[in-house]
């Protein structure tokens, strides 16, 4: 068995981009050394006094980092509350899925690959778009599948012009693909949507509402989960592979991390 990985690292701007300046990680690191005098004092806390550079083997203690970052940061996955406070108005509305309601057995299944990468910068898919590219790889959707979509967005992942790149899912594509019994979805551009820069070029031409954010507002309508900022998925045959991809718990939150992995038989 062959495992991909098909998760961004969570990294410091200044190393790498792959969010806008206002929502970027930022990570704080803690040295050995750090950790020495840390482990001096919350020990002495318990009353257990302690000498780093004699009780401690090279006088080094643990290392450890604080992380601050948003929930949409780094490889995730979007629960329906990031969408609309309500969901499956197609079917019977309620109340939006936040990330901890969010089913295990949907966490795992076929892994359908589309490459995507022939489609102008911006593009927005429609669902005679998604089926022709299914037949292109002679595939129809069943339930349980997990479909994801291929840019050009990954060629410049860790650059500034990454947030400017890859194609949208249109809302009726999104809607057609969820209607065929998939509940999980992702992309390996920052968006599920068109790059919001190239969105708001068309709006200067001409403002339309239905433009805005559409793709993820088709979760009003049938609610889904979709998986944001993935890589390697042109590493992965179209059909074939496994996708393992399992959101952390989060209490009521809109979204959540996850460390997507592909498995192919050898």
């Amino acid at each position: 068995m062959k495992f991909i990985d098909l998760s961004i690292p969570i990294v410091n701007p200044e190393e790498a981009i792959f969010d806008p300046p206002i929502s970027g990680p930022h990570i704080e690191y803690r040295d050995h050394n750090i950790g020495a005098n840390e482990m001096g004092y919350y020990f002495a806390r318990m009353k257990m006094f302690i000498c780093p550079d004699e009780h401690l083997p090279d006088g080094k203690g643990w290392a450890t980092e604080t992380v601050t970052i948003g929930t949409h940061g780094g490889t995730h996955m979007d629960a329906p509350w990031h969408f609309a406070p309500i969901q499956d108005k197609e079917i019977g509305q309620r109340k939006a899925m936040t990330i901890d309601d969010f089913p295990l057995e949907w966490g795992t299944g076929p892994l359908v690959v589309i490459d995507c990468t022939d489609y102008e910068e911006g593009y927005v898919l429609t669902p005679h778009d998604i089926d022709n590219k299914l037949k292109d790889i002679d595939y129809k959707l069943k339930e349980g599948d997990i479909l994801c979509v291929h840019t050009n967005a990954p060629k410049y992942a860790g650059s500034k012009e990454y947030l400017l790149h890859g194609v949208g899912v249109g809302k009726e594509a999104t809607l057609h693909i969820i209607r065929q019994g998939v509940h999980v979805v992702g992309i390996d551009a920052w968006s599920w949507d068109a790059p919001f820069f190239l969105t708001a070029e068309k709006w200067k031409e001409k403002p339309d509402p239905s433009i805005i954010w559409e793709g993820h507002y088709a979760g009003r309508e049938l609610g889904y989960f979709q998986i944001e900022k993935m890589i390697n998925l042109d590493k992965v045959p179209p059909v074939g592979a496994i996708i393992y991809c399992f959101p952390i718990k989060i209490a009521r939150a809109s979204a959540g991390w996850v460390r997507a992995v592909a498995s192919i038989p050898e």
